[in-house]
């Protein structure tokens, strides 16, 4: 079955068109039409639809040999995923996977082999976090990971996560984590150290007015409760605390300071994007990567001012994440999703600065927010926290990956996990598992949630093309197709369709490199590189015989076809027609 529309940006008129297998029941209405009357094709002709749109019914075999003329030239430009192909080879296109996993590159898997294992194990989008290593160390992983891509046949995206103005711990006086014992006293200090310290237990803290309006009294929380300090004396501007609640001291630990069971504010007076995240965000201009995900986001300038600096500095689409981890990105929630292109649930930092227990509530009412509004949203932090250490996960921790899969969360990420777990490609597993276990279910159970549906176009070509994707998902629902293929431009559409979570997956056939990267963010959607053509049927026709002769398509399979492509020498026929076929 083939539903197409037109474009947001350039659309003129909608187009549908309407491809039927012999397992439909034609005597069901298809758009509103009843097509079981044999003279309902010629009653069809001639009429005149919404927006001035002509309707016109084909029905008839597609040539094989036309199809052949046609896909000559795309053919050997399909670039085609080797996890995909191995995935839909294996389960099918209904065993596909839906929810996106990202993984932080760090030292324990940033080796050609290991990141060809993660890619192998689920991998769509690879996180390099700017608080750690160098950017030599870096530019390294991002240059062996496009030679995956390039030489390997897999499609991993590449994001970039900024430092972001905070207080941090520069130097705790050991290379890696440090233990904080209940009743020690330590001394944190702005003071840098170029010799010996002057004395044990000595913090350095990354900013000088740290601990500007701390009192004696304040608890200093380290990563969010890793460990606990109370404030005990301030002298000059250092801080004689001793620790409460023995823990860890992590590399970069952030400090936080609470009183009287509220945060104590400390970030307003720095910027969101520090002279090291500027440096750092052209690197990853200069190195193409896919996304730049903005840690500490309070407001939705901050995001413009980012969006803006990219187009005018890269020659590529580089999509903007805004990180949700402060309480006053909580209270200017709707005017960030609606600037930024994604947005990441960072609910270690988050958990810091709001009750623990508001947490589940709050992520579920992001991915709401997100999904209102069309844009990607990552569930991060901890979700697999014990298997840093330890090599089986808590159950906690899969009922916590389960419940973000069943809210229908774009992407779950794995951070220290992988980054510098013991048991990495485990934890990945465990991820891929959860995910595949819950998706499984919520098809078996029936248990899709209907959107609410906010209309997101203003423009009528916008709002034509919305309301052609959530009819186009409504259908491939209620007759149970087998895959939904998209082909696309920009990948408007594409996420018009995600937004909707069908049941069957979604193929957006792009001939844009930096399409098929954002879309890989995208929920159910497979982005695959092309080379569209103008002529709407040669594109489905390539496709599906690409499809056919890697023997991943069987006879008998359905699929929903939906497209943004404007054709430059469109006929009006081609254009503007609803058409019943077999595909076979």
């Amino acid at each position: 079955m083939v539903v197409s529309g037109t474009s947001s940006v350039s659309m003129s008129r909608p187009f549908a068109v309407v491809n039927t297998p012999n397992k439909v029941n034609l005597k069901k209405p298809v758009l509103g039409f009843q097509i079981s009357d044999p003279g309902f094709y010629r009653k069809l002709k001639g009429i005149k639809m919404g927006n001035g749109v002509r309707a016109v019914v084909q029905v008839g075999f597609e040539d094989s040999k036309r199809a052949a003329r046609n896909s000559k030239g795309l053919e050997t430009k399909f670039e085609f995923d080797v996890v995909l192909e191995r995935d839909l080879r294996e389960k099918g296109f209904l065993g596909m996977t839906k929810t996106k996993l990202v993984c932080t590159i760090g030292p324990a898997c940033c080796s050609s082999e290991d990141l060809e294992k993660m890619a192998m194990g689920g991998m769509n989008v690879a996180r390099l976090n700017m608080c750690h290593n160098t950017r030599e160390w870096h530019r390294d992983v991002i240059r062996k990971i496009k030679k995956l891509n390039e030489e390997n046949g897999f499609c991993i995206s590449i994001m970039i996560d900024t430092e972001g103005s905070q207080i941090t711990v520069v130097d705790h006086g050991a290379p890696s984590s440090v233990k904080a014992e209940e009743g020690s006293v330590w001394l944190f200090t702005a003071q840098k150290f170029d010799g010996p310290r002057p004395r044990p237990f000595t913090v350095q803290a990354n900013y000088e007015g740290f601990s500007e309006g701390i009192e004696v009294g304040d608890e200093l929380v380290i990563d969010g409760g890793m460990a606990c300090f109370e404030v005990i004396e301030k002298i000059g501007n250092d801080l004689r605390c001793k620790c409460t609640d023995p823990g860890l001291f992590l590399p970069l630990a952030k400090l936080s300071f609470w009183r009287d069971g509220k945060l104590v504010e400390k970030n307003n007076e720095l910027p969101t994007l520090s002279t090291k995240d500027w440096a750092d965000i052209e690197f990853g201009i200069s190195e193409g990567v896919d996304f730049i995900a903005m840690s500490f986001v309070n407001d939705a300038d901050s995001v413009k001012h980012l969006k803006n600096h990219l187009s005018t500095k890269s020659a590529k689409s580089i999509k903007v994440l805004a990180k949700i981890e402060s309480l006053e990105s909580l209270h200017k929630l709707q005017e960030i999703v609606e600037t930024s292109d994604g947005i990441m649930i960072a609910r270690g930092d988050l958990g810091v600065e709001i009750p623990l227990e508001q947490i589940p509530a709050v992520q579920e009412k992001i991915i709401y927010v997100c999904r209102q509004l069309n844009k990607p949203v990552i569930v991060a932090s901890q979700l697999l926290e014990s298997m840093v250490e330890y090599p089986t996960p808590t159950r906690a921790e899969v009922a916590d990956i389960s419940e973000a899969v069943r809210q229908y969360a774009d992407a779950l990420m794995l951070s220290g996990e992988s980054a510098i777990g013991l048991y990495g490609q485990k934890a990945l597993a465990v991820l891929q598992m959860a995910r595949s276990r819950m998706e499984s279910w919520t098809r078996e159970e029936n248990q899709q949630r209907l959107l609410k549906q906010c209309q997101l176009g203003v423009s009528l070509p916008d709002r034509i093309a919305e309301q052609i994707c959530n009819s186009a998902v409504e259908i491939a629902n209620n007759l149970a197709v087998d895959a939904i293929f998209v082909y696309t431009k920009h990948g408007h559409m594409a996420s018009i369709l995600s937004r909707n979570r069908p049941n069957p997956p979604i193929f957006a056939f792009t001939n844009d490199e930096s399409t098929r990267m954002a879309l890989n963010l995208q929920w159910g959607v497979t982005p695959l590189l092309v080379d569209l053509s103008d002529d709407i049927e040669a594109n489905i026709s390539t496709t599906i015989d690409v499809i056919k002769s890697k023997g991943l398509m069987k006879e008998g399979d359905s699929v929903l076809v939906v497209s943004d492509v404007i054709p430059t020498r469109a006929t009006s026929m081609a254009f503007q027609s609803i058409q019943v076929k077999t595909i076979h």
